[in-house]
């Protein structure tokens, strides 16, 4: 009976429990709920379930006090919704809306997923602290350093409002500090804080709780928690699939009736696509696809789920096995736990929504009650976790948590991070119970975990970086020594059960090879103690408690020589392993640690400092010495001393040679050490006796004896000569590997951290040991005691080694005796400004690059920024592939050394270069000097430095130094190797001393002996005067010159004059005989030329008398060559142009309902050919960016163009790159071979499509177009009215015509049959006709004829001309209208806002390519025609010219019985001039009068239709008319165009009262100014000279004039003075009107836009776009925020890229399918999370650099490197330039030509 109690609710039992302490009949009733839920559901979980659960938690937990939470008018919840959702949309308390302000309370904002953050380096104290948007906007940041970051998970939250994270107050009005009187005063605990928390105090907006409810709270918690608790205690830790059926049976359950019914339960991860899992699961389990698709969804959403549930054990564990052997994580458990397992995943959800909600206006509450839950032991008796004492149900969750999956696990943690912003007591002890299991949670972090992303163990980052939690975490629980612990017990593979043991053994060994090192998952193990260590309390114990740096220094031994290297002297190594990979990211992550331990001693006292130096020494000589087992004893040995004799004397150094001994790059220890000494500068004589010492020498010599302190020094001495052989090449044969370890070793990540550290250490050593000794040891360990003696051979150095390695001795003494920045404590902005000086002295460079020349501690650093602006100039970029770069201060060059210890030879010889040329442009001296600069040490322990100068065996290596150079030199009569970079720094060291120690120095150099009785004062006067060194002349006379200064004797005994005055007088001698000999020069060049001349008179002459010879050649004119045989291009052979023809729906139509784009008709600019006022900027960033995109405000469709008002058509376009037709039937043959030979390919053209890539361009092209000559016809010269009088007689006389008759349309438009692309009479023609038959011409027009036809059969749906149908004459596109028309159109619409330069008109903008392409087209009309009028030697173009006259003329369309019946104003007027371009271009003049006058017409019909759909007063008022020179009586004319149909002239008479005249008059200048435009564009490339450019006009002239006065067109104020005019006008309206009250035809004139086009909006800031993300960002066809959103830049619609949810019928993703509604074939798209554009044609696809640039001008795809973005208005145009001119194609096809692309771009 006991064993089945917990089933059953207690009162069904006897229990003799008292009243007060059993549960009420709610909560019994809860808990027999959820434990019989399994089995009354027959473990099936769905909605309904879930639903179920939440209404019996809700029921339980608020009892009869729901009123207390949705308000008296609620009497229940509706299922499936959760509290916080119900009280927002009720607005109940003000949930929903933004808190109210509290003063004290922090934000705790808690992130969403896809939420937006912010980070202030200036304002917070670490880079954990963030902002969430609504506090980071309403604080001023301005000119900080601020990074903008998406939430990739939910559970972290703001720090607004938190005093511990902020270096100082920010402002925020929403959430101000508390005041005096209400502020606690900060508890320091000196014990475990204990769990029963108070209520928070001072909380404004508290609420009363009946305790019956606040029992029932706490109840309910209890028993949903235990739930939980008792649920998890019987999963798995991991993931494991059983082997068979008996496995299966064993399983641990918590079913009592073991029933056999079973789940198998699919894991979710990164490595699997949607379509594989979709297709294996459907296949395997028989489900249909659609809801297998839905449940894969879910499988990603929730991170785990049932995809089958049955009794037949053996069918589910074939499916579960099938599964797994795609290493997908499956797992098969019993039906009853995993149904319980499901019901945690609701509580999970049902917890975080009571964080999220209130009772009554106090939103503390719940969390408060959660919270004392939490830290309460569980009222279950629980088996598991038992080693850890006094367990509370947080303790048990977080060592749980492993067990769930990611959407519980993520629940939990956004649940543990609202309570953590309760207050301060809370946070510490959340804290406090994390530390206790946090050794358990990095067992299951690093060995067991299979979701690592949404491990608990990242909750530490929220926990270890608060200074407060930290602090109490480490006193008191012990927690630095806790991971000091598990690091050493884990590289120490001393793991049992997939656990780690704990306490560790203390004398465990390293194994590089094992797994421990090969793991990644350690790094974040290192940052937590790092960022534990970090926090200034932390730092405060470290500095002041001993047995922190005991600990750490024992951590630190363990990894002291690991993986050290020999010397592969006979053979290369055979198996060359990568675990020093391993090694070096385990030493990046330690020296990290080291580097912040070290700091923490700046706040020590000079006695907590000697005493840390003495621990840390004690523990290096212990691990060298071998006296612990710690090395392995195989490869090094003890530590022995040997005598050797340099200069006179001996010296006891250790025996060790690094080319046959072991040496590891790894000491941590030392740099360790290295850290404790940098803060000893500060250690004057008054604090060393303080602390009881006499000298900085003395703390150590106390504990090391001086062969100790040699010892220490050695070993990373060892690795310094080890570095200098490998660079030498004595290491050849170890491989790659040692070579990269010495990259990474130098590397700028690690170099500061280790290879720096090294360094300094020797310099260490110079102030504790007598410098003879150090400089001793140095020289033996190099293997260079014999060079400095005078030996120039060497016994193992071959050759140019030997001078390799003098040269890598003499930089390490160059940095040893030169770099004074860490001694010096120039503190952290300091070398942060001599960092960036440096790094920029060699010229611009981008931020990006400039922070891989700087030490990533410094790059981190809150100074980093403020320094760059103090020290550089910001160049800002410009062009659209431009970036940002800094450029040093002028002034900042005095403070370059270029032998700064960061550089390497070359990157020095580079900054020397420079930094001469500076000094002779500004000092005028022809072999300037560079004098070091030292940094001045004058107190503290380094100010004996300086005494290392005084060194006789420093004196002896530079007198070798110089001496050897010169002796090989002049025995093998050349420069040795290396011999400039050893003079280089040989003579660096001798200034050096000349400016720091100068008298000292020179007495040494004087005194001192060597070789034949020289001193270092001969070797200089030596080199001074020696030829082959003639570059160090400069440097050798300021050394002695400088000398003479305090050894004046010495130098001018040994020192060699030479007589100036001669060699001044040779110099002279020299330079009279270069004048003489220029001379000399110049004269043959002025003969020369005088005889070309008279060669070129006399063929001059000769020429002319061949003139009629000459004419006759030039008629064979040349176009150029073909770039395929490059073959002139004359017309013996026919040719063409490449071209592309491609669908388009460019063009937009005036919305008729949209009042802002008439606002913006209206503000157009009177001319479109100059530069547009307040167009984008040129600044970057942006000025007041922010400001503009407050103001601009949230569009739901970032102000894109609605899609639904676009005009469909061809586009033509050409590359101006020209081929011979047999040449280019060639290269298609080509291409064809070529897509056979790449089957798997994505290549970038189509062949079905007739596409081609340009050989020469890599345009995409499609139709080969023929090329003419500029026609000579000359325009008809008769006066308007007389030509329109000759023409209605011409028209009258003609006969009639029955074949054109037959080739017009019978619905009377007047179009011609015959120039439409689906015209079946094309192909007859074509074949009937013997003129065209076979002819190269016909191939040229049959291309473009093939591309529109196909095009045509497939757009008819976006076509509103009225057309015949399929089949009859004349189907399909017009090509006059929609092919040639609209290119014209859309050249025209790219040149709006354009500037003309030399103030021309737009049509000056042309290029030749772009009039040879119109002219082209013309020609395809022409010949199109012709093969109709086979028997008519002009090509039938008389006939087609007088129907197009009669179209013209009114009198021919009066009655429905001709064949004009269609009214002329409602076909575009535009497509008339073209027709009358093809066939008649001399009478162009005239009939551009004509259609002018009825495009006016038109416009006045579209207008009204137009207009009356919209509001006036939302329209902008324009206060007077400013065109009443060109359009004169306005009212009159438009109500003149309206009068012959009543309903219509009452309409129209509505809306001339309604937007008055001026109004009227502007919107009718704008609407018809592009149809002026096009026309001129029209007439200039079929008669460039017949339409010349006029001179400029005097004054600012609007371009409706100029182009009225360019094409000779009367204005409509003159219409009363031209009766023919009058006359057509009248006609043409009455047919119209006549038309419209007939209502026979849709009588509806649509305008095209006449404004400037441009793309959606896009924010200037980057980050701005998240902000109303919720509306702005949600794809319409889902409704719901993408997980990947793509803005459409044309409409601006967002849609989902390449997410399963919105494919269409053929599994094209919604970015391709939106272009059937939207662009057609093209698309441009920005992708949000991505930062980039993506530009699609036609199922191909590339994606480009977005338009955004981040505050240091470079590009940050992905949003990477996180900083924040400005639009960059120069790429932005690009992009817009890209999409006018329909260049977007190309773009495409160039990309895919570049790469070899596999495809798939129809699924984005």
């Amino acid at each position: 009976m006991s064993g089945l109690s917990s089933f059953f609710p207690s009162k069904f039992l006897s229990s003799s429990l008292n009243t007060r302490d059993r549960p009420p009949e709610s909560i019994s009733h809860l808990r027999f709920f959820l434990e019989t839920m399994p089995g009354s559901r027959k473990y099936k979980f769905d909605h309904e379930t879930r639903a179920e659960v939440l209404s019996e938690l809700y029921d339980a937990f608020w009892g009869p006090h729901i009123n207390v939470f949705l308000g008296p008018a609620e009497s229940s919840m509706p299922p499936h919704m959760l509290l916080s959702e119900m009280q927002a949309e009720l607005g109940f308390q003000g949930a929903g809306k933004d808190e109210p302000v509290v003063p004290g309370r922090p934000c705790s904002h808690v992130f969403k997923k896809g939420e937006s953050c912010f980070r202030c380096k200036d304002c917070t104290l670490d880079d954990s602290c963030v902002l969430c948007s609504r506090c980071f906007h309403a604080t001023n940041h301005e000119g900080h350093n601020v990074s903008f970051f998406i939430a990739q998970q939910p559970g972290g939250c703001c720090d607004c409002g938190d005093e511990e994270a902020w270096r100082r107050p920010i402002g925020c009005p929403f959430h101000p500090p508390a005041p005096e009187s209400e502020k606690d005063p900060p508890r320091n605990y000196t014990k475990p804080i204990p769990d029963d928390l108070p209520p928070v105090a001072h909380y404004a907006h508290r609420a009363s709780v009946p305790l019956d409810l606040r029992d029932s709270m706490c109840r309910t918690i209890a028993c949903a928690l235990d739930f939980v608790l008792d649920t998890l205690e019987m999963s798995p830790d991991e993931p494991m699939l059983p082997a068979n059926e008996a496995d299966l049976r064993l399983q641990p359950s918590g079913d009592p009736l073991l029933k056999d019914h079973y789940c198998v339960i699919l894991w979710n991860d990164d490595k699997h696509s949607y379509e594989e899992v979709t297709t294996l699961v459907s296949d395997l389990t028989g489900e249909d696809r659609e809801s297998t698709e839905i449940l894969v969804r879910r499988l990603d959403e929730e991170g785990r789920v049932v995809i089958a549930n049955d009794v037949d054990a053996k069918r589910l564990l074939a499916i579960a096995h099938s599964l797994s052997q795609i290493d997908l994580g499956v797992t098969m458990r019993r039906a009853h736990d995993t149904f319980r397992e499901q019901i945690v995943g609701v509580i999970t959800e049902w917890l975080l929504d009571l964080t999220r909600s209130r009772l009554l206006q106090d939103t503390l509450v719940l969390r408060e009650v959660l919270a004392k839950e939490l830290l309460t032991q569980a009222r279950t008796k629980l088996m598991h976790h038992a080693e850890i004492p006094n367990r509370t149900r947080i303790d048990c969750l977080f060592l749980d948590h492993t067990k769930l999956w990611k959407r519980p696990r993520l629940a939990l943690k956004e649940t543990y991070a609202a309570i953590l912003s309760v207050g301060r007591d809370y946070k510490l002890a959340v804290a406090g119970h994390f530390a206790n299991v946090y050794h358990r949670v990095v067992d299951a972090y690093l060995l067991v975990d299979r979701e690592a992303e949404t491990s608990i163990k990242y909750f530490a980052l929220q926990l270890f970086t608060v200074p407060s939690a930290s602090a109490h975490i480490v006193r008191n629980h012990k927690l630095v020594s806790r991971i000091l612990a598990i690091i050493s017990a884990f590289f120490t593979n001393q793991i049992s059960d997939k656990r780690i043991l704990y306490p560790p053994h203390p004398l465990g060994t390293l194994d590089v090879e094992a797994f421990p090192f090969k793991s990644k998952r350690f790094m974040p193990v290192f940052s937590d103690l790092r960022y534990l260590c970090h926090t200034a309390p932390v730092q405060a114990l470290i500095a002041s408690h001993r047995e922190y740096i005991s600990q750490f220094a024992r951590t630190c031994a363990l990894f002291m020589c690991v993986n050290p290297n020999k010397r592969a002297a006979a053979a290369h190594v055979e198996y060359e392993t990568d675990a020093w990979i391993s090694v070096f990211n385990v030493t990046l992550s330690l020296s990290r640690v080291i580097k912040v331990y070290g700091e923490a001693f700046a706040l020590a006292t000079p006695a907590a400092l000697a005493a840390a130096i003495t621990t840390v020494v004690h523990h290096i000589l212990m691990v060298c010495t071998l006296a612990e087992e710690r090395l392995d004893r195989t490869k090094f040995d003890p530590v022995e001393f040997y005598d050797v004799d340099f200069g006179g004397r001996t010296y006891d150094v250790v025996k060790f040679d690094v080319l046959d001994g072991w040496v590891s790059f790894h000491h941590a220890l030392h740099w360790l050490l290295a850290e404790l000494f940098k803060h000893i500068g500060s250690l004057d004589q008054a604090a060393l006796r303080e602390a009881g010492y006499s000298s900085v020498r003395e703390i150590i010599v106390r504990q090391a004896s001086e062969q100790a302190i040699l010892t220490i020094i050695d070993f990373p001495l060892r690795v310094l000569a080890m570095i200098a052989q490998i660079r030498t090449g004595l290491w050849v044969r170890n491989g790659f590997a040692i070579r990269g370890q010495l990259l990474h070793y130098r590397d700028f990540m690690l170099r500061e951290l280790c290879y720096d550290q090294d360094l300094f250490i020797l310099q260490t050593a110079l102030v504790i040991l007598p410098p003879d000794t150090v400089f001793v040891s140095i020289l033996v360990r190099f293997g260079l005691l014999g060079y400095f003696s005078g030996a120039t051979l060497h016994t193992h150095y071959e050759g140019a080694q030997l001078s390799h390695m003098v040269e890598e001795l003499l930089y390490v003494l160059v940095v040893i005796m030169g770099e004074r920045a860490s001694a010096a404590r120039i503190g952290v902005r300091g070398t942060v400004r001599r960092e960036i000086v440096h790094a920029l002295a060699v010229g611009a460079c981008a931020f990006t690059d400039l922070v891989k020349r700087v030490a990533e501690r410094l790059v981190d650093d809150v100074c980093f920024e403020p320094v760059l602006s103090e020290v550089a100039r910001f160049r800002a970029p410009d062009g659209t592939a431009d970036a940002g770069a800094y450029e040093l201060r002028d002034e900042l060059y005095d403070e370059v050394d270029p032998f700064f210890y960061h550089y390497t030879r070359n990157r020095r010889e580079e900054v020397e270069r420079i930094l001469l040329e500076r000094l002779r442009r500004t000092t005028g001296a022809a072999e300037p000097v560079l004098v070091p600069k030292l940094i001045q040490i004058d107190e503290g322990p380094f100010a004996t430095l300086q005494g290392g100068w005084d060194s006789v065996v420093l004196m002896q290596v530079l007198f070798y130094a110089v001496h050897n150079v010169l002796v090989v030199t002049d025995e093998v009569g050349a420069a040795p190797p290396s011999a400039e970079a050893i003079l280089d720094q040989g003579l660096h060291l001798i200034m050096f001393a000349l400016v720091e120690r100068p008298a000292d120095f020179c007495r040494v150099a004087a005194q001192k002996v060597f070789e034949q009785q020289k001193t270092l004062v001969d070797a200089l006067c030596k080199l001074e005067h020696h030829t082959m060194y003639r570059t160090y002349w400069a440097r050798a006379v300021w050394i002695l010159t400088e000398m003479e200064k305090h050894i004046l004797e010495e130098v001018r005994s040994r020192r060699t004059v030479v007589d100036t005055t001669r060699a001044q007088a040779g110099e002279s001698e020299a330079g009279k005989k270069r004048a003489q000999a220029k001379a000399r020069q110049e004269a043959l060049l002025r003969q020369m030329k005088a005889q070309q001349a008279s060669f070129a008179d006399t063929f001059d002459d000769g020429s002319d008398e061949e003139d009629p010879g000459m004419d006759e050649t030039e008629e064979e004119i040349s176009f150029g060559t073909c770039i395929v045989c490059q073959e002139d291009l004359t017309a013996t052979r026919p040719f063409g142009n490449l071209g592309l023809v491609q669908p388009s729906r460019f063009i937009r139509r005036h919305p008729d309902s949209h009042n802002s784009y008439l606002n913006d008709v209206l503000q157009t600019p009177p001319s479109l050919d100059r530069i547009m006022p307040g167009g984008l900027g040129t600044g970057f960033p942006p000025p007041q960016a922010e400001a503009l995109d407050a103001k601009a405000g949230a569009s739901s469709n970032f102000e894109g163009f609605p899609s639904q008002f676009t005009r469909f058509g061809l586009h033509a376009s050409v590359c101006s790159h020209m081929m011979h037709l047999d040449c280019f039937q060639v290269y298609s043959a080509s291409i064809r071979q070529r897509h056979r030979a790449q089957a798997t390919r994505n290549h970038p053209e189509s062949i079905p499509r007739k596409e081609y890539i340009c050989p020469l361009c890599k345009s995409l092209g499609n139709v080969i177009l023929p090329v003419t000559r500029t026609p000579s016809t000359t325009l008809v010269k008769v006066p308007f009215p007389d030509w329109i009088r000759a023409a209605g007689i011409s028209i009258l006389k003609s006969k009639p015509d029955p074949l054109l008759d037959s080739l017009q349309f019978r619905n009377g438009t007047g179009e011609f049959v015959f120039w439409s692309a689906q015209d079946s009479g094309y192909s007859s023609a074509m074949r009937a006709t013997d003129r065209w038959e076979g002819t190269e011409s016909a191939k040229m027009v049959d291309t473009v004829m093939v591309v529109a036809k196909s095009v045509s059969q497939q757009t008819r749906h976006l076509r509103d001309r009225p057309e015949p149908e399929m089949g009859e004459r004349g189907a399909g596109i017009y090509l006059p209208e929609e092919l040639i028309g609209y290119t014209i159109c859309t050249i025209e619409i790219a040149q709006r806002g354009l500037d003309v330069t030399g103030g021309g008109l737009a049509v000056d903008n042309l290029s030749e390519a772009q009039m040879g392409l119109i002219r082209g087209l013309l020609t395809c009309m022409g010949k199109l025609a012709g093969l109709h009028f086979k028997g008519r030697g002009d090509d039938g173009r008389e006939a087609v010219k007088q129907a197009i006259i009669k179209r013209l003329l009114p009198e021919w369309s009066r009655t429905s019985l001709t064949s004009f019946s269609y009214p002329l104003l409602l076909r575009d007027p535009f497509t008339v001039l073209v027709e009358t371009a093809v066939v008649a271009p001399e009478m162009l003049r005239h009939v551009l009068i004509l259609t002018y006058y009825a495009c006016l017409a038109r416009t006045v019909i579209g207008l009204v239709y137009v207009l009356n759909k919209t509001r006036s007063h939302s329209t902008n008022p324009i206060g007077r008319r400013v065109h009443e020179d060109i359009f004169g009586d306005v009212r009159m004319f438009f109500m003149s165009v309206v009068r012959h149909s009543p309903v219509f002239e009452h309409t129209a008479t509505l809306v001339f009262e309604t937007f008055g005249e001026a109004r009227i008059e502007k919107l009718l200048y704008a609407f018809t100014l592009p149809f002026l435009r096009r026309a001129a564009i029209l007439c200039r490339s079929v008669l460039p000279a017949s339409f010349p450019t006029p001179p400029p006009p005097d004054g600012d002239v609007c371009e409706y004039n100029r182009l009225l006065s360019f094409l000779n067109v009367p204005a409509l104020s003159d219409l009363p003075n031209q009766d023919t005019l009058q006359n057509a006008l009248s006609g043409w309206c009455a047919h119209y009107g006549h038309s419209h009250a007939a209502s026979q035809l849709n009588c509806g004139v649509v305008l095209d836009f006449p404004a400037m086009y441009r793309l959606a909006r896009l924010p200037l800031v980057l980050d701005n776009l998240f902000g109303a993300q919720d509306r702005a960002l949600t794809c319409q066809r889902c409704s719901v925020v993408p997980q990947d959103a793509a803005i459409c830049l044309l409409c601006g619609t967002t849609v989902c890229m390449q997410s399963d949810c919105c494919r269409d019928e053929d599994l094209r993703g919604e970015c391709n399918a939106h272009l059937k509604e939207c662009g057609g074939a093209i698309g441009v798209y920005f992708l949000v999370k991505r930062c980039m554009l993506l530009y699609i044609y036609a199922n191909n696809g590339t994606f480009s650099s977005p338009p955004y640039l981040d505050a240091h001008g470079e590009v940050d795809i992905s949003m990477r490197r996180g900083r924040r973005q400005y639009l960059h208005f120069a790429r932005w145009e690009e992009v817009r330039k890209a999409w006018l001119t329909h260049g977007i194609p190309t773009i495409v096809a160039r990309r895919l030509e570049a790469s070899l692309d596999s495809g798939g771009w129809e699924t984005l």
